[in-house]
């Protein structure tokens, strides 16, 4: 089966102008050029656009998208990985919704407003075990004060913050990344500022986390599932781990 330039156009979206600009950058060439000039598009040219439209959506930019397409010799694996990370944003923006559409709620109808439901899915005492026997109990206790201290609107700000990092986690290891890459070790930047502003945590008031403090906290995302889970599953929490143990080895 192949699709006109104008039906492919019409049914992503966007221009014919915008698919002669892939062709011509080589990013998406057609299957068939007619004798007419006319382009036509088959179905490997069509889950490629697939491919090409899922990765703008994460925001990078049109050379990156190609590298990652001709690195990623496995088109279906690839889309696997790419709809784990879908389904995981979907779960998350679900969350999101009913908990304002609860805060919405009370607030048009004098509902009490409960914190629990507003950051709904950040539950910071879940991991206490594991930070006490790893760090101490002070220095639980010590992030758990800071976290009882906030109120509610400050809180819903720090999980919103880590929610997004998480979110650009998956993205990045959706796309494909490498641990290397300097999106990645962007990423692993905003993960160290991030683990370093909190009290009780190796390193803090120093202005970075403690190389041995990050290194530890990267194996416990791959080796605990539901550390895993918040970015994509083990093969996005191996992707993490590996940036930041890179990111470890250069700054820390």
């Amino acid at each position: 089966m192949e699709v006109s330039i104008q039906e492919v156009a019409r049914l992503a979206g966007t221009t014919s102008r915008t698919l002669r600009h892939y062709d011509a950058i080589g990013l998406l060439p057609p299957s068939r050029v007619a004798g007419n000039g006319y382009r036509w598009y088959d179905d490997d040219s069509l889950v490629r656009l697939q491919r090409i439209l899922l990765l703008r959506d994460l925001g990078l930019p049109l050379p990156q998208i190609g590298r990652v397409l001709d690195r990623q010799g496995d088109e279906a694996g690839a889309l696997r990985d790419h709809l784990t990370w879908l389904r995981t944003e979907q779960h998350r923006l679900a969350r999101q919704i009913a908990s304002v559409e609860r805060t919405i709620t009370a607030r048009t109808e004098g509902g009490r407003l409960m914190a629990e439901d507003m950051l709904d899915g950040f539950d910071h005492t879940r991991h206490r075990e594991e930070v006490e026997q790893r760090w101490g109990a002070e220095a639980y206790a010590s992030g758990d004060r800071w976290w009882r201290g906030m109120s509610p609107p400050e809180q819903a700000g720090w999980k919103q913050r880590a929610d997004d990092l998480g979110a650009d986690w998956r993205a990045a290891a959706a796309a494909g990344l490498s641990p290397q890459d300097p999106g990645a070790q962007a990423l692993a930047r905003r993960h160290a500022d991030w683990l370093a502003a909190i009290p009780g945590t190796p390193g803090f008031g120093t202005g970075a986390p403690a190389r041995a403090y990050l290194l530890g906290l990267g194996e416990m995302y791959v080796a605990d599932e539901r550390f895993a889970a918040s970015y994509g599953g083990t093969q996005g929490a191996t992707f993490v781990r590996d940036a930041l143990t890179v990111y470890a080895e250069r700054n820390l």
